[in-house]
């Protein structure tokens, strides 16, 4: 065998070894987790799995008939991945809006009837019924409709904000109750 080619695998073979040794000597050297004592937050640790039951979420009004919970992350906080759920009462109407970020929508409950456009039109709402998921594109601009009480769930990265394409047809919290519509 040619001298040259043998040195340079030995030599390869001991870069990989060396590498080898080094990454598990690395592994083992890693700190242990702790364990949280009881003064602790239950906040998720960095390296920790994190595991919210749907009875500990809190809600929040965002419009008459809907409410929001976060459910991990904070879609508040720029560039930040965050999981949302927003529960809607029968009959709620979304009027037309826009995000400034991608939206991505997982119907948990119900179905949740949506359509793009400036203004609500319900010839073109399509229904999502549970198990649906639909991504809609920053900028794009959309409306809804939700039938029997809905919970969707929304993930992506903050800021997650609401553009109004109409902010007048937007119902506050505090008004009187949606009235769902009588069915044929």
């Amino acid at each position: 065998m040619n001298k040259k080619w043998m040195r340079t695998s030995c030599v390869a073979a001991s870069a990989i070894a060396l590498l080898t040794v080094g990454a598990y000597s690395q592994q083992k050297s890693a700190p242990e987790p702790t364990q949280k004592d009881s003064t602790q937050k239950d906040a998720p640790q960095k390296d920790s799995h994190t595991i919210v039951h749907a009875r500990d979420l809190q809600w929040t009004p965002i419009m008459k008939g809907c409410d929001v919970a976060q459910v991990a992350g904070d879609y508040n906080v720029a560039g930040a991945p965050f999981v949302a759920r927003i529960r809607c009462a029968d009959g709620a109407k979304i009027p037309a809006h826009w995000h400034p970020t991608d939206e991505n929508i997982t119907v948990l409950r119900g179905t949740f009837l949506m359509a793009m456009g400036e203004s609500y039109d319900e010839a073109k709402l399509q229904p999502m019924p549970a198990g649906t998921f639909a991504l809609i594109p920053k900028g794009m601009r959309h409306f809804a409709l939700n039938r029997g009480e809905t919970v969707v769930q929304i993930h992506g990265s903050g800021p997650f904000k609401v553009n109004w394409v109409n902010p007048s047809e937007v119902i506050p919290p505090d008004a009187a109750p949606a009235t769902p519509k009588p069915k044929p």
